[in-house]
């Protein structure tokens, strides 16, 4: 243990910008493996069509590396300066100043995050539309992320270290990610069964 944290010191962005890419991989993974087979077999059987398996492999990996790509460009770094930036700006973990720190993530970072999520994802898989799923799925994914990224921040804030933040932000973002990734992919295995 004494290793990992001499490390997190010595080398911070690194080791907090690669744990969030590799926990926003796994996500995608996850929601994939777990959850999309799921989902796959409920939209057939809602179609009727029990006996027929979905064509392609149960993982895609172009996805999970779409997804990585996405969470180190962008998220993992904004993260790791955001949060930064945020205990610079707002100092100290008393309840009233985790209150502002929490508000003022949820008002400025969450609609910054989901759209990135959202339209970045949608950008590298070519979509005609890059904002269509932002469209449709900004609301529930943030009104959602209220309640979810509420709560973590206010642990995140009053009881996490500066220095491995990030790293925690994307152990949370693990679970936050999978859900993403099962908003989109509901959406897009609901549109191959109208296609059928």
């Amino acid at each position: 243990m004494q290793r990992v944290t001499s490390a997190v010191r010595s080398h911070p962005w690194l080791c907090n910008v690669a744990g969030y890419t590799a926990l926003f991989a796994t996500a995608d993974l996850i929601q994939q493996s777990m959850l999309g087979e799921g989902l796959q077999a409920e939209l057939q059987d809602e179609a009727g069509l029990e006996g027929r398996r979905a064509a392609g492999p149960p993982v895609d990996l172009r996805q999970t590396a779409r997804v990585a790509l996405i969470g180190f460009c962008f998220h993992a770094n904004f993260n790791y300066r955001w949060l930064g930036a945020l205990e610079r700006a707002l100092p100290g973990g008393g309840a009233g100043r985790v209150a502002v720190k929490v508000a003022v993530d949820q008002i400025v970072a969450a609609p910054v995050t989901i759209s990135v999520f959202y339209t970045g994802l949608s950008v590298l898989e070519g979509k005609d539309d890059p904002f269509e799923d932002l469209r449709q799925k900004f609301w529930t994914s943030y009104t959602a992320g209220l309640l979810y990224w509420s709560s973590v921040q206010a642990v995140n804030f009053s009881l996490v270290p500066p220095a491995v933040r990030t790293v925690f932000v994307g152990g949370a973002a693990l679970l936050w990610t999978v859900f993403l990734c099962h908003l989109r992919g509901r959406r897009e295995l609901m549109q191959d069964r109208d296609t059928d």
